[in-house]
């Protein structure tokens, strides 16, 4: 099995949420329902010293988030249909429409709060890696539309070589399920985003 995985470059992405509107636009999603999320972060704390002088160790930076394809997905677990399959080729995870019951036992569990659970539609429906587009050798279109080239997508042991397991908040500990999600290297300044997951929401925490 190949198992395909998302590049992320924080240092480039700006937050203009380029590649959430292309997704929303390309899957003709409705009003409400997205697949990728970009989220801002900010940590850190202001102080004022006993001269009444302000110092702040705060940063902030934007984190773009959409199904990890996770090596070890809790939704796959969890699905009482069968419904959240893990492809054998490629390891991108999916939605069988015809056999979700839209009981929501994916979106609860999966830590990055990736499954939405479609009204409408009546099941769960969730980013699936453009694997269309993937069959016809193109990067899924948040990759491709990206104007900073913040995004790479393929073969995971490729994109190991340009970083590692992402593990800056918000995200959850990688260990967790194992997500197919890598970014650059932490080091100096930037090691703090990964210290940063301590005592922060988590993007599960969200309300669907």
């Amino acid at each position: 099995m190949t198992q395909y995985a998302f590049y992320f470059d924080g240092a480039r992405c700006s937050g203009c949420k380029t590649c959430e509107m292309s997704c929303k636009d390309y899957n003709d999603l409705d009003l409400g329902v997205s697949y990728r999320k970009v989220y801002e972060t900010t940590l850190g704390e202001i102080t004022r010293d006993a001269q009444g002088c302000i110092s702040t160790t705060c940063v902030s930076y934007s984190i773009s988030m959409a199904c990890n394809h996770c090596d070890d997905p809790a939704c796959v677990h969890v699905r009482p249909t069968g419904a959240m399959r893990k492809d054998a080729e490629t390891g991108l995870v999916s939605v069988d429409a015809s056999k979700c019951i839209g009981c929501g036992y994916c979106h609860m569990t999966c830590p990055c709060n990736a499954p939405k659970i479609d009204r409408v539609l009546g099941h769960s429906v969730k980013c699936d890696g453009c694997a269309n587009r993937l069959a016809e050798g193109l990067k899924p279109v948040c990759v491709e539309s990206c104007p900073a080239r913040a995004f790479d997508f393929g073969p995971v042991e490729e994109m190991a070589k340009k970083g590692e397991l992402a593990a800056i908040a918000p995200l959850h500990e990688p260990s967790y399920t194992h997500p197919s999600l890598l970014h650059p290297a932490l080091r100096g300044r930037e090691a703090c985003r990964r210290r940063g997951r301590e005592g922060r929401q988590s993007p599960g925490d969200d309300v669907a």
